[in-house]
């Protein structure tokens, strides 16, 4: 049985055709900062909000970035974990997720087990998330110890993709890297979404309402950007991507 946040996220992705999700690392900003850059993605139009980083952040840290989130959305937030000491008692959900290519056991199912206790613990919703780190990979891969699927191999992603689902993974989500200098290209997408029947997401490297356009034309279900919110025109620029996903809409 599926809970309200994974409900939600499939009811929007049917009524809409894709999605956006505003990614906010709690290592770059303060809990202020945090909350105006969620309460201004929701204004814009964004599906939800992730929270998590690739490298460490204090618990404390976290915690109050969720809180002071939380105070200004009414949309979902969920936790987007790089370790357990990604998991904050004051969200919605968290993407229970494996690093499908990684050599790293412990960021198979290691850490998994290690952090379930803690999700039930907190009354978290677990969504379970195939998590696939493609191109650059960026600091996401290095700390993953993943071996990056080239963008050249759109076959191989879709192989582990289409793993993740007969393993019982609800969403697939392709990771280009933070900051990554090419997003996932649409020929990987395409590959992809022709061998999977669960909602694909798609990260990295997007930076542009024409980026994103291209992404859910290629069959992206959701579009997750992080980086951009750190710029000065932060505001218009995550406004300007949620137009490009927006207009695949029926």
């Amino acid at each position: 049985m599926i809970g309200w946040v994974e409900q939600y996220l499939l009811e929007k992705i049917k009524a809409e055709g894709s999605i956006h999700i505003t990614l906010i690392d709690p290592e770059k900003l303060t809990p202020p900062q945090a909350a105006r850059v969620a309460e201004s993605s929701e204004i814009s139009g964004t599906s939800a909000i992730m929270i998590g980083g690739s490298t460490f952040v204090s618990q404390a840290h976290l915690d109050s970035t969720v809180k002071a989130i939380k105070r200004v959305v009414k949309i979902p937030i969920i936790l987007f974990p790089n370790n357990i000491t990604g998991i904050s008692r004051y969200a919605d959900a968290i993407w229970f997720m494996s690093l499908l290519n990684s050599v790293d056991p412990y960021f198979l199912i290691g850490a998994q087990i290690l952090g379930a206790p803690l999700v039930k613990k907190y009354g978290l919703e677990p969504i379970s998330m195939g998590y696939i780190i493609v191109g650059e990979g960026g600091t996401a891969g290095i700390v993953g110890k993943a071996i990056p699927v080239p963008y050249s191999k759109p076959e191989l992603a879709a192989a582990h993709a289409l793993a993740g689902q007969y393993l019982g993974m609800h969403f697939i989500y392709l990771e280009g890297g933070s900051g990554a200098k090419t997003p996932v290209p649409p020929e990987m997408i395409r590959t992809i979404k022709h061998f999977i029947d669960v909602p694909l997401i798609i990260g990295g490297g997007i930076r542009t309402k024409e980026q994103a356009l291209t992404a859910v034309s290629a069959g992206a279900d959701i579009i997750v950007t992080g980086n951009v919110i750190e710029s000065d025109d932060a505001r218009q620029r995550i406004s300007e991507i949620i137009e490009g996903v927006k207009r695949t809409r029926p």
